[in-house]
């Protein structure tokens, strides 16, 4: 059998692996798409809780427009063919939620927001989570974080969020809040609630009990201004399966049942060798990648080998996850340390570290060999050698899965 494998945005690795073997795919769910501009279009034309978009811009003096970075598929350029004739008759600004990310190169620009960059390319802030000065206290959660965004936030009367829906390994879901925390909020702010990440109950498709999502729920009734959110879910393929506006917690909420009917994925039974494949634009670095890796161990029998397959085309990406494990002799050591002091990206450490306990990480990506094996993770430059050698160890009879799509698929076995 041979399996060909998405590798970077427009690439592929295959593999050939002996019919004999036990392989299976999981991927996202088949849902119908149907006309997307209908669909983005009705729901901007019958927001919930909230006014029409024309109204919610009819009294606007300064309108923030919130984005997503290029690290996530959100349309924002397809949804700004929608919304772009009202919005440019208005005072606008548009900022990039870079949460603690770096700022977007020239093509990340154009990934965004396409054909509208050249006419709103001087009206876009790039957030600086390190920049205290451009950082503005709202006050504090109920678990003590406080909330510090970016001025622009404060400063416009409206803010329109452009975002996503999908699975997220510690927030539960991606969107709605997070384009306030961590998307403009400051890195302590962001440190501080990520910290409340390292618990059990900070995991995908969780809300009720999540601490980082009830902390971001809690930090963004800080922000005073009238909000109007546009929440896409894509399919698998990025096309846009159902589009919700209006409130910003309503339309979240809205959005989550058909992001479970696309990633929630079931599986009948765990795999000794599990095989994570992370699509462009997820696989910018190993730092976003590691969702990848964090969904893969939902499918993955103790001992056994997991195969991330990510160019990771920016190298590492987050220094300070990298740092802690490059510096730990073994996961338990890396875990001992977070439990001594927590530092953003710590998180990120933690739960590769908890699989590190019971599992084996491989990898087939752009990173330096001796780069990436510091990091618990055993390197390869191409997938059929990885594949040859996890079966050799694991065995003629040891079962496959492909999580086709593995930054976003949730198994649910």
């Amino acid at each position: 059998m041979k399996i060909d494998v998405p590798y970077d945005k427009n690439g592929s690795m295959s593999a050939v692996i002996d019919d004999d073997i036990d392989v299976n795919f999981l991927e996202a769910n088949y849902v119908k798409i149907g006309d997307e501009d209908k669909n983005i279009q009705a729901a901007i034309n019958s927001p919930i809780n909230s006014k029409s978009f024309k109204e919610f811009l009819s009294d606007a003096k300064k309108v923030l427009v919130i984005v997503n970075d290029a690290t996530r598929p959100t349309p924002t350029k397809k949804i700004l063919e929608f919304i772009f004739d009202d919005l440019r008759k208005t005072n606008f600004n548009f900022i990039i939620a870079t949460g603690a990310h770096r700022g977007p190169s020239e093509e990340e620009y154009l990934q965004i927001f396409g054909s509208f960059y050249e006419q709103v390319k001087d009206q876009i802030i790039v957030h600086d989570a390190r920049a205290d000065k451009d950082m503005v206290y709202l006050g504090d959660s109920s678990n003590g974080t406080q909330m510090y965004v970016n001025k622009a936030g404060v400063e416009a009367d409206k803010i329109i969020i452009i975002s996503s829906v999908e699975p997220h390994y510690f927030a539960g879901y991606t969107g709605g809040r997070k384009s306030f925390l961590p998307g403009i909020a400051g890195y302590k702010t962001i440190e501080q609630n990520h910290k409340l990440a390292l618990v059990p109950e900070a995991k995908s498709l969780a809300l009720e009990g999540n601490p980082v999502h009830e902390d971001m729920m809690d930090a963004i009734k800080t922000v005073k201004q009238e909000i109007f959110s546009i929440m896409t879910v894509l399919d698998k393929n990025h096309k846009v399966y159902a589009t919700c506006c209006g409130h910003i917690n309503d339309s979240f909420h809205a959005a989550i049942d058909q992001a479970n009917e696309v990633f929630a994925a079931p599986l009948k039974e765990k795999a000794d060798i599990v095989v994570s494949i992370v699509k462009f634009p997820q696989d910018i670095d190993l730092y976003q990648a590691q969702k990848g890796i964090d969904n893969a161990k939902l499918a993955l029998k103790k001992e056994g080998i997991m195969i991330l397959v990510a160019k990771c085309r920016c190298g590492i990406g987050g220094k300070a996850f990298a740092d802690l494990l490059g510096s730990s002799d073994t996961p338990k050591a890396a875990l001992d340390t977070i439990e001594k002091g927590y530092v953003l990206g710590y998180h990120k450490a933690a739960k590769m570290a908890e699989i590190g306990l019971w599992a084996q990480m491989w990898a087939v990506t752009d990173v330096e060999p001796d780069v990436i094996s510091k990091l618990f993770i055993k390197p390869f430059s191409d997938l059929q050698t990885a594949i040859d050698q996890a079966i050799k160890e694991k065995g003629k009879d040891a079962s496959v899965l492909f999580l086709m799509d593995g930054g976003l698929i949730v198994p649910q076995v």
